[in-house]
């Protein structure tokens, strides 16, 4: 019998699964949750238990009554994208949105394709896009942070700094006199800015970031080209006009950069899967970000960008692969 399977790579022996891999990075997201719920109050609570209940219901009535394959919710993946769902969300959205969102990810973005491993596109992300695209309003009404006892649908809203930002550039304001209208830098990096729950804590979203590095969960290429790429166009603009264009710390900062970078996009399904790839991938998602960002029509790009870099994804692991193990490299 011919016991010799030939298989793309990976072919490295882990002693991770699937269940440890969603429980690292649920401990991961823990101190972004703690950051919302004191700064959101019982609203952060609501949206993250509809959204993680409604995900794990949807996954368990497809796979039990229509797919009738073995019961997967016990590996955390749907409650990963409960979590991360709820992260891209205004902590005052209604909770028929948030059910309607979580149907989206999970029966039509995941189950569709079949399951977890082989959706193209990040479900959380689908979902979130669909939300924002169906109900505008609703989800561009951000809560401005109030404290622990801040209400579900009495919470004051406002603009994000990047839509404060994009509004006054556009209405002939200076930067300089903008960035006296947005949170300061250590407000953003500890979280209290107006945004999504999952936003707004920079040094929270970096603490789960050093636990995934240091548990091996994902490795830094995507992250970092992703943060870099931001950085690093926004700091040409900001070099070029620094009037016109905020400086690169603001932009790493504000929305969702961390949250995506760290979290979203090192997505194991929808991401490359060599690490030449991977920086290729996530400097797409930081180019395709700031122009959104500066010259589109939304404040914020992230998700958008990390959507169109996941349908490239099939595409860099055909073609962009590591040399083949005794290949023979021939100078001509």
């Amino acid at each position: 019998m011919n016991k010799l399977i030939v298989s793309p790579s990976p072919h490295t022996h882990s002693q991770l699964t699937t269940r440890k891999i969603m429980l690292g990075v649920i401990i991961a997201l823990m101190p972004a949750l703690a950051v919302s719920v004191i700064f959101f109050g019982i609203g952060a609570i609501i949206v993250t238990f509809t959204s993680i209940t409604s995900c794990i219901v949807f996954e368990f009535i497809v796979q039990k009554y229509f797919l009738k394959k073995p019961l997967s919710i016990n590996d955390g993946s749907a409650l990963v994208t409960g979590l991360l769902l709820a992260f891209n969300l205004p902590s005052n959205i209604p909770v028929y949105i948030i059910i309607l969102g979580s149907f989206v990810s999970i029966v039509i973005a995941k189950m569709t394709f079949g399951g977890i491993g082989n959706n193209p596109f990040n479900p959380a992300l689908v979902g979130r896009v669909f939300m924002l695209v169906s109900f505008p309003v609703k989800m561009t009404s951000w809560p401005l942070p109030q404290g622990f006892a801040t209400g579900y649908t009495d919470a004051v809203t406002g603009a994000t700094p990047l839509a404060i930002i994009k509004e006054g550039i556009k209405n002939g304001e200076s930067v300089s006199q903008l960035m006296h209208q947005v949170p300061s830098t250590l407000n953003m990096l500890i979280g209290k800015i107006g945004g999504s729950m999952g936003e707004v804590a920079a040094l929270a979203l970096l603490l789960g970031f050093a636990y995934l590095l240091i548990r091996k969960i994902i490795t830094w290429h995507i992250p970092v080209s992703i943060i870099g790429t931001v950085a690093l166009f926004t700091a040409i603009l900001w070099g070029i006009n620094p009037e016109k264009y905020a400086n690169p710390l603001f932009h790493v900062l504000a929305g969702g950069v961390l949250l995506g970078a760290i979290f979203m996009a090192t997505d194991y399904v929808t991401s490359p899967m060599n690490p030449k790839a991977m920086l290729i991938y996530g400097a797409g998602i930081g180019i395709i970000t700031v122009i959104i960002r500066v010259w589109g029509a939304y404040p914020e790009g992230v998700s958008f960008a990390i959507l169109i870099m996941n349908s490239f994804v099939p595409l860099m692991n055909a073609y962009i692969k590591p040399k083949r193990f005794g290949e023979e490299v021939v100078n001509v």
